[in-house]
């Protein structure tokens, strides 16, 4: 059999321009299509910070595959006759591998089902969006990206914390607190730049402060640990990272946590403004939550 020629802008070291499905919106009040798979941002939790786009597509959805991290809240806003499955990661426990969730979402558009993949904060920032976008994409099932208020972005404003400011940052450097292998970010990574923001910071800690210290990071740098935002019992840690160890322990600080390290996290003028979202009483509805 003849392969077919690659575009010949699409071989290697060439560029090209194409239309961008994903970008034209759809009609007002829609969702998902059957047969197609929406990856949904859900925001850092709070249903306030929740976009419309979002909020239309779970409330026409007939199967929400969700992560650990929107609350009860935000899901409350599906529609009561879809079906909700947890395929959430906590504290390393994954009772989904994430081959498992790419099989549900195929499956679920393959039997003509409106999916919604919701995902916490943005789908593309540390959600593993891209992973199951391009196990779609191999599957020949139509998807979407809803983009989501990262908490990348959120639970530094909710604390009152700027990421950039005149004269203290013009730079952002966004790092996991490890990666797929375990291992912590480069000494680069923690060093290159003015701010850092710490995705999944708190059970790597300890190692994430001695490895920005070692880079060369001022131990006297103003650290901030951001707990739960927009969720209630949101929590604010306020150190240095020289302190940022000791402090933590002492406080105890409940996950999803978040952690900024750079001079713009000790703007005092700015301490005590953050605020978080009121508690709720909407109840998920879920189905098994593993598979088999």
């Amino acid at each position: 059999m003849r392969l077919a020629e690659p575009h010949p802008a699409r071989r290697p070291g060439g560029a090209y321009a194409e239309t961008m499905p994903g970008l034209a919106d759809p009609a007002p009040g829609s969702g998902p299509a059957p047969g197609h798979v929406w990856l949904v941002g859900a925001g850092p939790g709070d249903p306030g910070l929740l976009t419309l786009r979002a909020a239309e597509a779970l409330r026409s959805a007939e199967i929400v595959l969700h992560d650990a991290l929107p609350g009860t809240a935000v899901l409350g806003l599906a529609d009561p006759r879809a079906v909700l499955i947890d395929v959430g990661k906590r504290k390393g426990h994954a009772p989904w591998p994430q081959a498992a969730i790419n099989a549900r979402l195929i499956a679920a558009a393959r039997s003509g089902l409106r999916v919604v993949r919701l995902k916490g904060g943005d789908p593309f920032i540390f959600g593993r969006g891209g992973e199951e976008a391009l196990a779609l994409v191999e599957a020949g099932i139509p998807w979407r990206v809803v983009p989501g208020v990262s908490a990348g972005l959120a639970a530094p404003a909710l604390a009152g914390i700027p990421l950039t400011h005149r004269g203290l940052s013009g730079a952002v450097t966004f790092l996991t607190g490890h990666d797929a292998a375990g291992d912590l970010p480069s000494a680069t990574a923690l060093a290159g730049t003015a701010t850092l923001v710490a995705f999944m910071a708190l059970s790597r800690l300890d190692a994430l402060v001695l490895a920005a210290l070692l880079a060369g990071r001022d131990p006297a740098t103003p650290l901030a640990v951001i707990a739960r935002a927009g969720l209630p019992g949101a929590r604010i840690l306020r150190t240095t990272l020289g302190e940022a160890t000791l402090a933590a322990r002492r406080a105890r600080l409940p996950g999803p946590a978040l952690m900024v390290i750079g001079a713009v996290a000790g703007i005092a003028a700015l301490h005590g403004a953050g605020n978080a979202s009121p508690p709720t009483t909407a109840r998920p509805r879920y189905s098994p939550s593993a598979p088999e």
